[in-house]
């Protein structure tokens, strides 16, 4: 028999999200980024190979706006969650538990992200002439 006065588990309405916390969920939400982004990359082969209509009109929707907008969101997870997980790597060995320390590597993992987002990027419009 359940009594009425217990009291409930904390929710994310009584918490204040944490800079951890947050950092955890951004970490699962790219992983699905990732996965949703790899369903385009095997739409984009499957184009490829059915043909140059079909390529052509894969083509025009990852060149346009929204298109490079899905990419280039696409290379943040992917880079964030690459450096996230090799943050994680480190809590697996035992190192970097101190909040300190978990907030500077949160801090190293997000700015890393970002650069290098923004280095690919431009190192493939440098490569390919223009994006």
């Amino acid at each position: 028999m359940a009594s009425d006065d217990r009291p409930l588990s904390p929710h994310l309405q009584i918490y204040k999200p944490q800079f951890t916390s947050v950092l955890s969920i951004l970490h699962r939400l790219t992983g699905l980024a990732l996965a949703a982004g790899t369903l385009l990359l095997v739409y984009w082969l499957m184009a490829g190979a059915a043909g140059p209509d079909r390529y052509a009109v894969a083509q025009g929707f990852i060149g346009s706006f929204l298109g490079r907008l899905l990419l280039f969101g696409w290379s943040f997870a992917l880079f964030y969650h690459l450096l996230n997980g090799i943050r994680h790597l480190f809590w697996d060995a035992g190192m970097g538990f101190e909040l300190k320390t978990a907030y500077f590597s949160g801090w190293l993992v997000v700015t890393g992200a970002g650069l290098a987002t923004v280095v690919a990027w431009v190192a493939a419009y440098v490569v390919m002439g223009s994006l």
